[in-house]
């Protein structure tokens, strides 16, 4: 395999916000390792595979991923309870979060595209959750669990038609995913801590909402390690949206190459604020018809020394989310990309590129990579090859793919990679800085 290939394959396959989780501390910031599921550190990590086959595994999940992302932001209404299977063991980020009193570790999903943190709940029956390698979370065991009554303020915040009263009084969600997935169980309150600040201490949080999950049916299909989400999302019930003040509305992450032997970093509050030469902000926008993404204005794209603009509606036409792996454009404007990408950098297509991928190449050697620039609404993001492409059986294809028509756009976390990129929800910006993350 020739320098480049290697290089590659080691850089990839290595609305107003309310706050009611207190801390019980004052606290600047902290911050939290993010596992990426194909690193070496994750606990899904599966030695024998081989960097194509975790690059093909990632481009499949993250088809998947936009056929979600793009029925939460098209969905009508949920009047229909789909019985389905949970497929979260789509999800890219891993982290731990330790939940009641005494705290229960569980490993679950990092997504800035769901909203409320749930893990799965005693009772439940075997046909009614998915396989996990740890007990279940049992409230009755915590002394400091307490159900959220159904007419109170946290309850109302979940979309009308997911709760509703049980015989007891208690919220009862039902938190609908896209593609027919869902979660169901008692919305409730309680403890939850989070790794460690600067200063070794643990960050607690008492009165936190999170969803026990009763009734989620399907698997983790990759050993049973996962047991739930933290939502990072815009909504009301968001880890976010619940911390509020508390961390200055702001979050940010360092994604580092998949291979890394280090994590990438999730931070909140002042740790999360970066500066310094290089930063460039683009407005953050969120929609009320799709209150859980982080939308961007996608303006145009530099490629050498052309560039292609974004024809039609350029408000909040690109969503930003770290759970999907490739990028996805409207079609005509990928077309447009595409064709200065040939042009730029000399290169013809291979017929029948291996699905779902569209455009791969052969590489060869002094083959010029040129320079790429993402052109958001008053921010230049230059971008490098690791960025854009990935190595797919000997071949180098882009991580990018047209988007189905009239579905949406999203910026996948292969183009984040060695940025710091923070959200500021209450300056209303997201923030890139390019970083290596390994140092960060």
């Amino acid at each position: 395999m020739n320098a480049l290939v290697l290089f590659f394959c080691f850089a990839l396959c290595s609305p107003s916000i309310v706050p009611f989780a207190k801390s019980n501390e004052n606290l600047s910031g902290f911050s939290i390792n993010l596992i990426h599921r194909d690193s070496p550190l994750s606990p899904f990590y599966n030695s024998s595979m081989t960097p194509s086959q975790l690059i093909k595994n990632a481009v499949m999940r993250s088809i998947t991923r936009f056929n979600q992302v793009q029925f939460s932001t098209t969905k009508e209404n949920h009047e229909q309870i789909p019985e389905s299977t949970i497929i979260v063991d789509n999800g890219e980020y891993l982290m731990r979060i330790y939940i009641g009193t005494p705290p229960v570790e569980r490993l679950v999903v990092a997504d800035t595209g769901s909203d409320l943190t749930w893990v799965q709940c005693a009772p439940c029956k075997k046909t009614k959750c998915f396989p996990q390698n740890t007990p279940l979370f049992n409230p009755r065991k915590s002394s400091t669990f307490k159900s959220v009554p159904c007419h109170s303020k946290h309850c109302t915040r979940l979309q009308e038609d997911w709760h509703e009263c049980g015989n007891s009084g208690e919220c009862k969600y039902t938190y609908i995913y896209g593609d027919n997935s869902f979660t169901n169980g008692n919305l409730a309150i309680d403890s939850i801590k989070f790794g460690t600040n600067k200063i070794g201490k643990n960050v607690k949080f008492p009165k936190s909402i999170f969803g026990c999950g009763h009734n989620n049916i399907g698997t983790f299909a990759i050993g049973h390690k996962a047991t739930g989400i933290v939502g990072l999302g815009a909504g009301p019930l968001s880890l976010v949206s619940q911390l509020g003040h508390e961390i200055g509305h702001k979050f940010s992450y360092c994604l580092v190459p998949f291979s890394s032997i280090v994590n990438s970093k999730l931070k909140f509050g002042n740790h999360a604020v970066i500066s310094g030469n290089g930063v460039v902000s683009t407005p953050l926008i969120i929609k009320s018809s799709s209150p859980t993404f982080y939308y961007l204005c996608l303006k145009g794209i530099t490629v050498g020394n052309e560039s292609v603009e974004q024809i039609g509606h350029i408000h909040g036409n690109i969503i930003i989310d770290s759970g999907t792996t490739l990028t996805f454009l409207e079609p005509s404007f990928y077309n447009d990309f595409v064709t200065l990408v040939k042009k730029a950098m000399g290169v013809e297509p291979v017929q029948n590129p291996p699905k779902p991928l569209n455009f791969c190449f052969s590489y060869v050697n002094n083959m010029n990579f040129t320079n790429f620039i993402f052109h958001f609404k008053g921010a230049n993001v230059p971008l490098n090859p690791k960025n854009l492409f990935i190595p797919y059986d000997n071949l180098i294809c882009l991580a990018v793919l047209p988007n189905t028509q009239d579905g949406i756009s999203i910026l996948g976390n292969v183009a984040q990679i060695d940025f710091q990129v923070e959200y500021d929800l209450e300056g209303k910006k997201v923030s890139f800085l390019p970083t290596d993350c390994t140092k960060n």
